[in-house]
């Protein structure tokens, strides 16, 4: 007798008849129903918290990358015969042109670091102030074409300051007014150290949206702040931007060597590892809560296929005496499970693509249900003014992976205990 291939065509029609069978027929459609919303619902909340997580993300690191350099190339420390450490990178027009020369490499500008007071209208706070170039802050994407309000005019930079709106509100500031700077590394004198205290003219007011960059930078023309820090002739750090930032530790060891040696590279994932950590300990925290949802809505698949089993207890004895194998039977059974898992992973993934594509429209119309549609009131209560989601294929991929590979995996146990069910003791009372 020849063998029939596995997932014949009348294992499919077997199994499709007993899925859409009614249940005084022995089927479990409701059940089946219920099962398939089950699995979609799950699917769909996971794809779209998924998209979220990846959103928020990106925003966060987008936000850090377009304010900050990519790689710092910081002077390797040199200690004189009096103890004192030699940061400053002396030569750094040749340096720069060097690193700036590497493949990947989309801007490298030499900056100005330091720590001061800020004073204005009576009120005081601590700054954190970069020496730039026009040219070079120019090519700062937050800062130059920010998302947010800005105040005044970059091309007036060269005649006084930029600063960050948190700056400017703790301060009273405003465009036009004059913000005093204090440094306690001032001129050298006979009687030690003398404060340096200058005032600047606030030109510009920019607001990128973070509290770490808006309340605390200032930026200052590079020779102006060469001066101001008494750096003369060298410069702190070499800016650097590259092409991929998220594969920023690919550039590293060719920018080493652009340096000679003379230089160091600290990243920006070096400067922000413990977030970066803690996101991707919540995106694993959060996806194995939501593999646990999608592993219960599995579980209505093999309640339903349980009760499906025992109501063809007879059907499976009379389709064993006609000659079907255990295999036969197990596929028969297996189909079922698996369409109700593959049509509710499909309906979901659908969803929730769908849903994560277009978030703003719908939390336009929960706003609008909610309160009027006022945007205030929404980012006020919310603390957010749009809910950012970035569908990417590795998370819908891993969503479709999980909900059919649970869905499979829990299906066969079921359908191999029909599969054994032995025929005689199934017909025994009919």
């Amino acid at each position: 007798m020849a063998r029939t291939p596995p997932f014949a065509g009348f294992e499919w029609l077997i199994a499709w008849r007993y899925l859409r069978a009614r249940r005084r027929e022995g089927g479990v459609s409701v059940m089946s129903i219920i099962s398939l919303v089950g699995v979609a619902l799950a699917v769909f909340a996971l794809i779209v918290t998924l998209a979220v997580r990846s959103g928020f993300r990106t925003e966060f690191v987008g936000t850090i990358i377009g304010a900050n350099a990519h790689v710092l190339m910081l002077a390797q420390p040199i200690v004189d015969a009096n103890g004192v450490v030699n940061r400053a990178i002396e030569d750094y027009y040749m340096l720069n042109a060097a690193v700036a020369a590497v493949p990947g490499v989309v801007r490298s500008a030499p900056i100005i670091q330091g720590q001061v007071m800020a004073s204005a209208n009576g009120r005081n706070t601590g700054v954190e102030v970069y020496g730039e170039r026009l040219e070079d802050l120019r090519t700062l994407p937050l800062i130059a074409d920010p998302q947010l309000e800005t105040q005044g005019d970059l091309d007036r930079y060269d005649s006084g300051v930029a600063i960050g709106a948190g700056v400017a509100q703790s301060l009273g500031l405003g465009v036009g007014d004059f913000i005093q700077l204090i440094s306690p590394d001032g001129v050298q004198g006979p009687f030690g150290t003398t404060p340096r205290i200058v005032d600047y003219e606030v030109v510009y007011v920019f607001e990128i949206g973070r509290a770490d960059v808006d309340r605390t930078r200032i930026y200052m023309p590079f020779t102006e702040a060469q001066s101001y820090f008494n750096r003369e002739g060298t410069a702190d750090a070499l800016e650097v931007l590259v092409e991929d930032p998220e594969a920023v530790q690919d550039y590293v060891i060719a920018l080493l060597s652009a340096g000679g040696g003379a230089l160091y590279a600290y990243t920006w994932q070096d400067q922000w590892s413990g977030f970066l950590r803690a996101l991707q300990m919540e995106d694993n925290i959060m996806f194995v809560i939501l593999s646990i949802l999608v592993l219960i809505a599995s579980m209505n698949i093999v309640s339903g296929l349980i009760m499906l089993v025992k109501n063809k207890g007879r059907d499976v004895g009379i389709l064993r005496t006609m000659g079907l194998s255990e295999g036969s039977i197990l596929r028969v059974f297996f189909l079922c499970g698996a369409s109700i898992g593959a049509a509710g992973t499909l309906i979901g993934v659908v969803a929730g693509c769908l849903f994560a594509l277009y978030i703003d429209p719908i939390f336009d119309v929960v706003n609008w249900a909610l309160n009027g549609g006022d945007p205030e009131w929404f980012a006020e209560k919310f603390a957010l003014p749009d809910l950012p989601a970035k569908l990417e294929l590795e998370d819908v991929l891993s969503a479709m992976a999980l909900s059919l590979g649970l869905s499979f995996t829990i299906t066969f146990f079921p359908a191999r205990r029909a599969a054994r069910m032995n025929p005689v003791e199934a017909l025994r009372y009919e």
